[in-house]
C-alpha cells in the first residue's frame, strides 16, 4: 500500500497532470496580466486624449471672447463656461495671482499638484497627470490658453480640467475580474488533457512493466503488444526483441544443462560396472598383499584406495545429478536422531575418535539415510581436515519460526579463513591451503562432492548447514544459533591466539509423527525444502569429504 501511494504521489501521471496545471497556470496568469495592462493602457489613454481635446477646444472657444487682464468675476465666468462645455467637470482658471473655479463647492487644491503647474507654465502643449485623492484616481489636465494673433504668445491665462476616472477604474477591474474567473475551467480542461494524455502515455509503459516484472519473475514468454511507429512502439519492440533472444538463450542453457546432466548420469552408470570388477580385483591384490614384494604391495595398496575413491566418486556425481534433475525425495520417518547419530559413527569406526553431547529423547520425522550422510560428511570432514578432539553436539532449538534440532560438528583445527567459508560448500571445493591434510586424505578420500551433497540432503529436509570458526571461549560456549558447542574447542593459545577449528551447524525443522502428514503436504508440492527436489530415493553418498 505505501509503495502504491508513493507511485501516486510521485508517479509519472502525477507529474505530467501537474506539468499541464503548472503550465496553464503560468500561461493564463501571463495572459491575463498582459491583457490588463493592455486594456487599461488603452482605457486610459482614450480618458486621457478626450480630455485633453475637449479642453483644448473648449478654452480655445471661450478665450476668443475674453479679455486679459481678467478681473475675478470675468475668470471666474470663464471658469464657468469652460466646464458647461466638458461635462460639468471642476475647472480652474489662473491668471498671475487670480484663481477662480467653476464651481465653489469643488476641493481643488489637492488635486492640481505643483508640478502640473509648473510643467503647464513652462510648456506650450497641454498636460495632464494622474493622481490619487481620497482614494480615488482622476485625471488632472492643464494647459496655457494664448493669443489668437499670428505669434501665438501665451496670454499668461492658465486652465485646469479634472476628470474623474472612477468608471475607467471599474472598467478595467471588471475586466481582470472576469479573466480571473476564466482561469478555473481553464485550468481544469488542461487538468483533463493531461490525465487523457498521461493515459495514453502510461498505458503501454504500465503494460510493458507487466511484461517486465513477468519476465523477472521466469515468465520468459511474456511479451508486450507493438502498437502505432512512436517511440514507445519502439520500446516495445527492443522489449519483444530482447526477449525473444533471452527465451533463446534460456532454452538453449536448458537443453545444454540437461545434456551435462545426462552425460554425468550416463558416465558414473556405465563407469560402475567395471568399477564394480577393479574393486573386486584390488580387494584380492590387497588380501595377498602381505606376499607381493614391497613395492608391489605398495602398489597394489595404491590402486585399492584409487580404486575406492573412484568408486566414491561415481556414486557422488550419481546423487548430486538426481539433485539437479530434482529425482531425489525424502523417506521419512519419525527417527531417534541421538541414535542415529551414535549408529553413523559406529558404522564408520568413529566412536573413539569423536566426543559427542547428545541431547536424548529428541525424536523428529527425517530420512535417516539422509541424515546419516550428513552426519558422515560433517564429521569425516572434521577428522581429515581439522585436529582432536572434534565434537558433535544434539540439542533442540526454539525460534519464532518454529522448533528446530541443530547438530553442530566442531573441530580444533586451525578453522576456515572467510574466503573458505563461503565457497565450502561449492562442488569440487577443497580449502586444502586453509585446512591441515591428515593421514586420511592419503587414503584417497575427498570426491568434493560431500560438502555440497551435505547441504542439498538438508535443503531436502527444509533445513540448512552454517559454518563459522569456534568461538572465544575455551569450553561451555553457546554458537550463534543457539547450539552448545563442547569444551574443547576455542583458542588454541588463549584468549586473543589463532582461532581454532571450524563449527559445522545443521539446523532442521522439529517435525514429531503427529506432524507427518501435514509435513508431507507442505514437502510434496514444494520438494520437501528450499530445493524443491522430489523423485525416487538415490544410492547412498560417501561416507565423508
Amino acid at each position: 500500500m505505501k509503495r502504491r501511494s508513493r507511485r501516486l504521489v510521485g508517479g509519472l501521471r502525477t507529474r505530467l497532470v501537474v506539468t499541464f496545471v503548472l503550465a496553464t497556470l503560468i500561461s493564463a496568469a501571463t495572459a491575463t496580466a498582459l491583457a490588463y495592462r493592455d486594456a487599461r493602457t488603452a482605457v486610459l489613454q482614450r480618458a486621457q486624449s478626450a480630455a485633453v481635446s475637449d479642453l483644448r477646444e473648449r478654452a480655445t472657444a471661450v478665450a476668443a471672447d475674453f479679455d486679459v487682464p481678467p478681473d475675478q468675476r470675468s475668470l471666474s465666468r470663464f471658469a464657468a463656461r469652460v466646464s458647461e462645455g466638458i461635462g460639468s467637470r471642476p475647472v480652474v482658471a489662473r491668471y498671475q495671482d487670480l484663481v477662480a473655479v467653476s464651481d465653489a463647492r469643488a476641493e481643488t487644491a489637492g488635486r492640481i499638484t505643483a508640478e502640473l503647474r509648473a510643467a503647464v507654465r513652462a510648456g506650450e502643449q497641454a498636460q495632464f497627470q494622474r493622481v490619487a485623492w481620497r482614494g480615488e484616481p482622476y485625471l488632472v489636465v492643464g494647459m496655457p490658453v494664448r493669443y489668437a494673433d499670428g505669434d501665438r504668445r501665451t496670454s499668461g491665462l492658465e486652465v485646469f480640467a479634472i476628470a474623474d476616472l472612477r468608471a475607467e477604474r471599474d472598467d478595467t477591474a471588471a475586466l481582470l475580474d472576469s479573466v480571473r474567473a476564466g482561469i478555473v475551467p481553464v485550468v481544469v480542461l488542461a487538468a483533463l488533457l493531461a490525465l487523457l494524455a498521461a493515459g495514453t502515455v502510461l498505458r503501454p509503459v504500465r503494460k510493458l512493466g507487466r511484461a517486465t516484472r513477468g519476465l523477472a519473475a521466469g515468465d520468459l514468454g511474456s511479451r508486450v503488444a507493438v502498437r502505432g511507429h512512436d517511440e514507445l512502439a519502439d520500446l516495445a519492440r527492443t522489449f519483444n526483441e530482447t526477449a525473444d533472444a533471452l527465451q533463446a538463450s534460456d532454452a538453449e542453457l536448458r537443453e545444454q544443462e540437461a545434456k551435462a546432466r545426462r552425460f554425468v548420469a550416463d558416465v558414473s552408470h556405465e563407469l560402475r560396472t567395471p568399477l564394480a570388477a577393479m574393486t573386486m580385483v584390488a580387494t584380492v591384490l590387497e588380501e595377498d598383499a602381505d606376499q607381493l614384494p614391497p613395492d608391489v604391495a605398495r602398489a597394489a595398496r595404491t590402486v585399492g584406495a584409487e580404486t575406492a575413491r573412484l568408486s566414491r566418486l561415481v556414486e557422488d556425481l550419481m546423487e548430486i545429478s538426481r539433485f539437479d534433475a530434482k529425482a531425489a525425495h525424502l523417506n521419512a520417518a519419525e527417527t531417534d536422531l541421538a541414535e542415529t547419530v551414535r549408529a553413523t559413527l559406529a558404522l564408520r569406526g568413529w566412536t573413539d575418535r569423536v566426543r559427542t553431547r547428545l541431547d536424548e529423547g529428541v525424536r523428529a520425522v527425517v530420512d535417516r539415510r539422509r541424515v546419516d550422510v550428513i552426519v558422515a560428511n560433517l564429521v569425516g570432514n572434521a577428522l581429515r581436515h581439522g585436529a582432536p578432539p572434534v565434537i558433535v553436539t544434539l540439542a533442540t532449538d526454539g525460534a519464532a519460526d518454529g522448533e528446530w534440532v541443530t547438530l553442530t560438528v566442531a573441530d580444533h583445527g586451525p578453522g576456515l579463513p572467510p574466503r573458505a567459508r563461503e565457497r565450502v560448500f561449492d562442488r569440487f571445493y577443497k580449502a586444502d591451503a586453509a585446512r591441515t591434510r591428515g593421514a586420511a586424505d592419503a587414503s584417497g578420500q575427498g570426491s568434493g562432492l560431500g560438502m555440497a551433497i551435505a547441504l542439498e540432503n538438508a535443503r531436502l529436509h527444509g533445513g540448512t548447514i552454517e559454518v563459522a570458526d569456534a568461538p572465544d571461549e575455551a569450553e561451555g560456549v553457546t554458537g550463534a544459533d543457539g547450539a552448545g558447542v563442547a569444551a574443547g574447542v576455542g583458542r588454541g593459545a588463549g584468549v586473543g591466539g589463532p582461532p581454532c577449528g571450524a563449527v559445522f551447524t545443521l539446523r532442521l525443522p522439529l517435525r514429531r509423527a503427529g506432524d507427518a502428514e501435514r509435513s508431507e503436504e507442505t514437502e510434496r508440492p514444494s520438494g520437501a525444502g528450499p530445493t524443491g527436489r522430489t523423485g525416487h530415493p538415490g544410492s547412498a553418498e560417501g561416507a565423508a569429504e
